[in-house]
């Protein structure tokens, strides 16, 4: 026989387990419900965007800069790590007060299920996964506790214990529905994700051959073209959107003469243009990954805002929304001042993956994405500052942020061990909407050396360059810095990304021997 303290805490971690189980059951179900419906609406997915439209700006930054692309899975996590204890919580309770704790499992699906709908562009259907959570979860602890409720003679579980083989059936068949409902979900989401396959139509405007990048000469110098599956990705979505190109139309209202709608077949059969242009997320610090240089297709933003007639004496900017009510704010002028902004529907040669805003996206060159660079753009609203606010500037982000000039080290890297001797230092330098006219190198805090450039591609492309490097046995250190073709040289004054973009010069330790 146990004692009877052993007795009550094996009591409390069996309701405990109840309750965690009774959640994931119900979580899983509301997950399947999701991706047939509101893949945003399921439940640890609600409550998470919310966690990040309320995450101050500097911890949103922090997570960036130390966790990278795996923030959103960390987020994720941790709300469901969070949930679960409480549902561990809620099982206790309802061994003593089961409506008590039936009420903390409900409560825990009615919050999401209110932050659910109270997301930019919900509908009716956004409160149906959380719904469907609380009655499966509470369900399925008022069942358990029915099961554990009848008594047994094993001497193993004490006399009032629960039986050991109905608990044994009833947790393992909750397991195993938790596990196919999230099984089917996690199917029925990749299906919906699955379909890119668009006809792109050939480019009126074709770019011109691509260079051959000095990554084939010098390995690990970024090559000239980042490869579509490698394009860095931050925004704030916690499940990509799944968008039926057949059904995706593109509106452009506001201060305009007209509203117009476009349908994707008659946006792509407007006069489309190649160009090569390089994008830079805000959020990159110095030296950092979030920069990428790709081919893209599309129209002209000046050709797509023609459509419904521009009249640049009331609007100055473009509030453009995506598919789940997300805004970005563009200046209006960039689109008319001859710079190659487009909306893209194809990138290096094939339609946008979903991950970069399949069917269509904002792409502008010169200016960060946060104030550019709309992704699964489904509407587009000239108006002014004064009267409408996106995402970012709503939380005090510049409203017009032009690229920095910018340089990076890819070779060698920090804290790197190389032999004594010859020694290539290379990397990429930046200066959209200009172009790079010439990048430096400091050794030792010597004076600057000049580093050979890679080719050309555009103004609005990112420039290749090395330095080849006679290295003496030793601990170093190697700065970076480029110059436009204005004349303007990168500023060493150190910045956050906060509010417009990092600045200063990235500079690194490597030891030789």
């Amino acid at each position: 026989m146990q004692t009877p303290d052993k007795t009550e805490r094996w009591q409390t971690l069996r309701h405990a387990a109840y309750g965690v189980l009774s959640t994931v059951v119900g979580l899983a179900a509301a997950h399947l419900v999701a991706a047939v419906t509101v893949p945003a609406a399921s439940p640890v997915l609600a409550v998470g965007s919310t966690v990040i439209d309320l995450t101050p700006t500097p911890l949103k930054e922090w997570a960036i800069r130390e966790f990278g692309s795996a923030d959103k899975a960390i987020l994720v996590g941790s709300v469901t790590v969070v949930v679960l204890l409480l549902a561990a919580v809620a099982g206790v309770v309802a061994r003593k007060r089961e409506a008590t704790g039936l009420l903390i499992i409900v409560g825990l699906a009615g919050v999401a299920g209110v932050l659910a709908v109270l997301r930019p562009g919900s509908g009716p259907l956004d409160l149906l996964p959380a719904l469907v959570a609380a009655a499966t979860a509470a369900t399925s602890l008022w069942w358990l506790h029915r099961i554990d409720g009848q008594g047994s003679l094993d001497p193993s579980m004490g006399v009032d214990g629960p039986s050991r083989r109905g608990v044994v059936l009833a947790t393992g068949g909750l397991a195993a529905a938790a596990v196919a409902m999230g099984a089917l979900g996690r199917w029925v989401t990749s299906y919906r994700l699955g379909g890119t396959d668009v006809a792109l139509p050939v480019a009126t405007d074709p770019a011109p051959s691509f260079p051959t990048g000095l990554e084939q000469k010098y390995p690990g110098i970024t090559p000239l073209r980042t490869p579509t599956d490698e394009f860095y990705r931050v925004d704030t979505r916690l499940t990509v959107p799944a968008v039926d190109v057949d059904s995706w139309t593109l509106t452009i209202d506001g201060d305009v003469e007209q509203e117009v709608t476009l349908t994707f077949e008659e946006l792509s059969a407007m006069d489309t243009v190649e160009r090569d242009i390089t994008l830079t997320c805000v959020s990159n610090e110095v030296g950092g990954p979030y920069v990428g240089g790709a081919r893209w297709l599309g129209v002209p933003l000046a050709d797509v805002l023609a459509r419904a007639g521009i009249d640049a004496t009331k609007a100055d900017q473009i509030l453009s929304t995506d598919v789940d009510g997300m805004t970005i704010s563009t200046p209006l002028d960039v689109a008319l001042d001859g710079r190659d902004a487009l909306i893209a529907i194809g990138m290096n040669g094939g339609p946008l993956p979903r991950e970069n805003g399949f069917p269509a996206r904002m792409v502008v060159p010169g200016l960060y994405g946060f104030v550019s660079a709309c992704k699964w753009i489904t509407r587009m609203t000239l108006t002014t500052y004064d009267a409408e606010q996106a995402y970012w500037t709503e939380r005090d982000w510049a409203t017009e942020a032009p690229i920095k000039i910018s340089s990076r080290i890819d070779t060698p890297k920090p804290l790197s061990t190389s032999d004594a001797g010859p020694i290539v230092i290379g990397g990429i330098a930046w200066a959209q909407g200009v172009g790079i006219e010439k990048v430096d190198v400091r050794i030792d805090g010597e004076a600057w050396r000049p580093a050979t450039l890679g080719p050309q591609v555009t103004d609005d492309y990112w420039r290749q360059w090395f330095y080849e490097w006679d290295a003496e046995p030793g601990q170093h250190f190697i700065a970076v810095r480029a110059t436009n073709k204005d004349g303007d040289v990168q500023t060493d004054v150190r910045m956050t990304p906060f509010p417009e973009g990092s600045s200063g010069l990235q500079e690194i330790s490597v030891s030789v021997s």
